[in-house]
Parts: structure tokens; sequence; C-alpha cells
């Protein structure tokens, strides 16, 4: 019976590092009932930054014995304002992950699964995989956030409202609003990530000791 990997991409949301420096990141829903993953639902954030980074490390870990399907190029004109550029950017952004989830030597890859599956940053990510921290992967993976939907079902009903599937039968009939009517979500200080960083880390600190 053939293992069902089902990944969306969709909710981008504006970032703020600071008053002068802003990105977008976006919502990696992940839905499967493959052996191959910890969880069988998930969801994460991540940005463009951190797509390229994944590519990057999957070419490398598998010895150039794969053609990754690339990425949407980087824009230098880029803007965080313009709700076509992010919608192309974000169905690229699918469309690669889809194409990654398919091969079995990809899947193979520890990076991949903490990319998908954990909020740790990509420098705890190479940590990980490399079993440089006091956590192994799939306590990393299983110690991320409770997920926002509840049921396949609950998913394809937000993504229906929200017009962000990627699909060639039928295209959102109109995306832009909804981009434009983002809500800029300020950091409070850059203290605050780290401090959502340190508590996973506690987190999975206090779960490696009591196994």
């Amino acid at each position: 019976m053939q293992q069902i990997v089902s990944v969306w991409v969709r909710d981008p949301r504006i970032r703020k590092n600071d008053f002068w420096h802003a990105y977008i990141d976006y919502e990696i829903c992940l839905h499967t009932d493959s052996v191959c993953f910890t969880k069988k639902i998930s969801s994460v954030r991540r940005r463009y930054s951190e797509f390229v980074w994944l590519r990057q490390k999957l070419q490398a870990n598998s010895m150039l014995m794969v053609q990754l399907p690339a990425l949407p190029p980087k824009n230098p004109f880029f803007s965080l304002n313009n709700a076509q550029q992010i919608t192309e950017r974000m169905k690229g952004l699918q469309r690669f992950l889809e194409k990654i989830v398919q091969n079995p030597l990809l899947l193979s890859d520890s990076c991949l699964h903490l990319f998908l599956q954990s909020q740790l940053s990509v420098s705890k990510i190479q940590a990980c995989a490399a079993g440089r921290t006091h956590y192994s992967v799939a306590q990393a993976v299983k110690s991320c956030g409770l997920r926002r939907f509840h049921s396949e079902e609950d998913l394809q009903k937000d993504l229906s409202m929200s017009c962000d599937s990627d699909s060639d039968s039928s295209e959102c009939r109109d995306p832009e609003p909804r981009i434009k009517d983002l809500t800029i979500i300020k950091s409070q200080s850059a203290g605050l990530l780290d401090l959502m960083g340190s508590s996973q880390e506690e987190s999975l600190s206090s779960s490696s000791g009591s196994t």
C-alpha cells in the first residue's frame, strides 16, 4: 500500500527583526501516514533563507546522487508589499518540498525531518543531526509545539479558505487581499526569540534526562 506524504506551504507572515529589517516566514503543514516520519501531522514556520540552507545541505549529504529540484530564484527586488511576488515564492517553495518528500534517499536525511517537524534553528538542526546535542532527532521532533489543526479535513478546509493551495486544476480566485491584509507580527526583542529556543532546549533536556 502506497504511503502518502502531503505538504503545504501557506500563511506568509511578516516578521520584524528591528525597525529597519523585516522578513517573511511561511507555515509548513505536513500530513502523512509514512513510517519515515516520527509525527504524522505537524506544523512549523520557516523563512526563505532556511529553504536555501536545506537545499544546500541535502545536496551535500546526498553526495550529488540526487538532482534536487530548484527553489524559486532569489529576487533582489523582492518586496514585502508585493502580493504577487509573495504568492509566487510561496508556491515555488511548496513545489520544492512536494518533490523532496517523494524521494526515498532524501527522506533518510535527519536534517530534512528536523526542518519539517521541529522548531530548531538551522545551526541547532546541524548539531542535532550530527549527534552533538543532548537530545535526539526524535526528541526534537516530538517536542515541537502543538499543531494548529487537528485533522486533514480541518487543514483542507483551512487551505480552501486561505486560497494557498497549489493545484493545476483549481487556482486561487484572489490571493492578494489576504496577503495585503497580513498583520505585521513584531518580535518584542531578539531576546524573546532566544528565549523560545532556550525553552525548547530545556524541554528536550528534561525529556532526555528522564529516559
